[in-house]
């Protein structure tokens, strides 16, 4: 983003943060940073339910950020967006925009005039006859609510991006691009983004409704505890505090579930694109804190998985 000022906004399912990182000579440093709990059922797998409740919460943020900025970024994921690498006959680039449209309606479950579009062009063709590009199709009605949310606050939204493509941003900024195939996860409380880099370009991606939540509720549902009890058994779980065996094996079930999920994710892009095996799997979020779940991943998944350190390069 060069020498914006920017304000980074991420509205989870579970936890939203605001961030102010300036930019220079290449290095970031986070200048200043708030997060706060997203009201219950306000926002799912990416779908605002609640504008209202959302729009508020922005404004409420703001109000304790105390920042001059007026320019926001923000991710789109989930149900919100749709990630798509295809293959066409290679045109001109002048002529691709017109050209997608049509290809598009092939692979989007949507209406085409319902949706943005955008696209960007991989190098990672091995026919000199096709090109490789990565489509993204965002429903306008979802796009139009998050600048509705951000212009309540006196905000201006100036950056939409796909959670996909930020966590390959984050990653390429402190490890820099990477030859070989790597995996990157962040796991939320509700939505598990995936991605998968070649060469340092994203060649897959695709979020799951599965993160933290499902270890609430099911301890919730094994010890018939509340929600808000079975949230604190749980992170006594992650912080491996005295807990009792019944928490650890619903832990641990979850676990299988979750990595289980990935793992077809995963299948999926090895079947499209063989010949590209992983060689390690990065993961974020702090769901990823849940104990067990790096392992049950690295044995699932027959892949090396490392926690991803998004400050190697940010100064604080």
């Amino acid at each position: 983003f060069g020498s914006k000022k920017l304000i980074g906004l991420d509205i989870g399912t579970s936890v939203t943060k605001i961030a102010e990182l300036n930019m220079s000579g290449g290095t970031a440093v986070l200048q200043s940073f708030v997060m706060t709990g997203t009201p219950v059922d306000s926002i799912n797998n990416g779908e605002i339910i609640n504008p209202a409740a959302l729009s508020n919460l922005i404004l409420g943020l703001k109000t304790e950020f105390r920042t001059k900025r007026k320019e926001v970024c923000m991710g789109l994921c989930g149900n919100a967006v749709i990630v798509k690498k295809i293959s066409i006959p290679k045109i001109e680039k002048k002529l691709l925009e017109s050209q997608l449209k049509f290809e598009a309606e092939q692979y989007i479950p949507f209406d085409i005039n319902s949706v943005h579009l955008d696209y960007c062009i991989l190098p990672t063709s091995s026919s000199q006859e096709t090109m490789d590009i990565i489509l993204v199709a965002a429903l306008t009605e979802n796009v139009n609510q998050y600048f509705a949310m951000v212009n309540h606050a006196s905000l201006n939204l100036s950056v939409l991006d796909v959670s996909a493509f930020a966590l390959a941003n984050i990653f390429e900024v402190n490890y820099g691009k990477n030859p070989e195939t790597i995996g990157l996860l962040n796991v939320g409380a509700g939505v598990t983004n995936l991605v998968v880099l070649f060469n340092g370009d994203v060649v897959f991606a695709r979020d799951f409704q599965v993160g933290g939540n499902n270890y609430s509720t099911e301890i919730q549902k094994e010890l018939a505890v509340t929600l808000k009890e079975a949230e604190a058994l749980k992170i006594n779980a992650s912080m491996r505090s005295s807990t009792p065996d019944q928490v650890m094996s619903t832990v641990s079930h979850v676990n299988d579930l979750v990595a289980e999920e990935i793992r077809g994710g995963l299948d999926f892009f090895n079947s499209n694109n063989p010949g590209f095996p992983l060689s390690k799997i990065y993961v974020t979020g702090g769901s990823s804190r849940v104990s067990g779940l790096l392992d049950a991943l690295a044995r699932k998944n027959e892949v090396s998985v490392e926690i991803l350190n998004p400050f190697m390069k940010v100064k604080i």
